[in-house]
Formats: structure tokens, sequence, C-alpha cells
């Protein structure tokens, strides 16, 4: 059956599409990619090189029953500019996002010389799934305002 169904794609035109293969001389790049799930940490903040600036933020994420909770911190890089970078720059902390990005392991001696490893991630994309609610305070007249951050 096989067979009999190549010879009917290559009859009807198809035999080119079927003979060709693209492929690549240059070496695949191992690479990392983490999806992480959880709420800002910080408002994200820019910092600026010579040559660019590169967003940074914190994401935090949960798991655990409640009485055992934990909480993991993953540092996140972007470099993005223009409208993303101010979107970026106007997430508020509490914000809960869903991040793609690609990751490193990366090992250093630290200034006591002792040796360390870091996870690098660099955003390739962000969702935010919800902004935080804004808190509401009560004074003493009982009048009720937004509290401030």
């Amino acid at each position: 059956m096989l067979a009999a169904t190549f010879r009917t794609a290559r009859a009807s035109g198809a035999s080119a599409a079927l003979s060709t293969r693209a492929f690549s001389s240059t070496v695949l790049a191992s690479s990392a990619s983490m999806s992480i799930s959880g709420r800002l940490g910080a408002a994200p903040e820019e910092q600026s090189t010579a040559s660019t600036s590169i967003v940074k933020y914190l994401v935090a994420t949960s798991y655990g029953k409640t009485e055992n909770r934990k909480t993991s911190w993953f540092r996140v890089s972007a470099f993005t500019d223009g409208a993303q970078k101010e979107f970026l720059l106007s997430l508020p902390k509490g914000a809960l996002v869903h991040v793609n990005a690609d990751a490193r392991m990366e090992q250093y001696t630290d200034k006591d010389g002792n040796p360390r490893t870091s996870l690098n991630l660099v955003q390739r994309s962000i969702d935010v799934l919800s902004r935080p609610r804004p808190q509401i305070e009560e004074n003493e007249e009982g009048l009720v305002r937004e509290a401030s951050g």
C-alpha cells in the first residue's frame, strides 16, 4: 500500500518535493530552554551598557502544600527595545507572567574564592497572565482608597 501511495504521489508531479531534502552544513548549537510561570518579585529594571540596554527581573514560583510551601527565584534578562521594553518596564511587582527563555549554566568563582554555578535565563517571550489587584486601605474615617505601592 505504501508503494502504491508513493507511485501515486510521483505520478501527480510531487516527485520534486519528495526527492529533495534540505540539509545544513552548520552545526546545530545545543541550547536549552525553560518555561516559567510565576509572579514578578519586583518591577523590572533597566541596566544600560555601552552598546545596549538590558531589562532584568525576578520571577518567583512556589510549590508544595501551604504548610511546606517553598519558593524558587529565577533571574531573567531581556534584550528588548522600543515598545517591548516600555511594556516590560511597566509591569508591576506581583504580575503573573509566563516566560519562555533560553537557559545556560555558568560556573564562576565568588569573591571568597568558592566555586559557584549560576543559571542564566534570556527571555524569548513573555505573556502577562494577570496583573495584581490593587490593595484597598481604609483610613480612620472609614474612607476607602487604593494603597500606594
